[in-house]
């Protein structure tokens, strides 16, 4: 099966490549807007199966689509991409020396089918200075970031000392997951 990645990601696209997968990218516009009543994987569980929904009158039979959707789940909150740089320091500021999850959602669509499956990684941040979180977001700019973070970057490196579960997660896709459905489904 043909297998198309929806996700402009560098990050996934990235996975897909080291997972040795023969992939393209389509790309559909879709409103990631989501019912204020969801919690944590209800969320992301929502926006993959929304995502996914752009493609649902263009699927062939020899297609699978992947969408996927990330969130940081902290204080029964979602924190998604910040708005600005003041609001991402609040985000990683709240987050110093506390677990925080990370959950991420891969839908799974062909022609016939639908598997939804998700992940969660809990993810503990040292007690942070004002100067480490105010020179991470002035020099990485992380507002393209769940969370407003990467844990492949600089804060990452000085600030997490405790990880449960995926760190492939927390970059962007859990990787393990979607070659396990992958050949679940028969694509493999």
């Amino acid at each position: 099966m043909k297998i198309i990645l929806a996700s402009g990601s560098p990050r996934r696209q990235q996975f897909l490549k080291e997972l040795e997968l023969n992939f393209e990218i389509q790309l559909k516009p879709v409103d990631e807007i989501y019912p204020e009543h969801l919690k944590g994987t209800a969320i992301t569980d929502y926006l993959s199966v929304l995502k996914a929904k752009a493609f649902k009158d263009s699927v062939k039979n020899d297609e699978i689509v992947i969408t996927s959707d990330t969130i940081v789940w902290h204080n029964e909150k979602a924190l998604g991409k910040p708005k600005n740089l003041v609001q991402a320091k609040q985000m990683i500021m709240g987050m110093s020396n506390a677990w925080h999850e990370v959950i991420s959602s891969v839908c799974f669509t062909t022609k016939n089918q639908q598997v939804v499956k998700n992940f969660i990684t809990r993810v503990h941040f040292k007690s942070l200075t004002e100067n480490e979180v105010s020179h991470y977001v002035e020099k990485y700019r992380p507002l393209d970031k769940a969370g407003a973070y990467g844990i492949q970057e600089w804060i990452g490196l000085i600030g997490i000392d405790r990880i449960e579960g995926s760190y492939f997660n927390v970059v962007g896709l859990p990787t393990h997951l979607v070659y396990e459905t992958l050949n679940e489904v028969g694509v493999l």
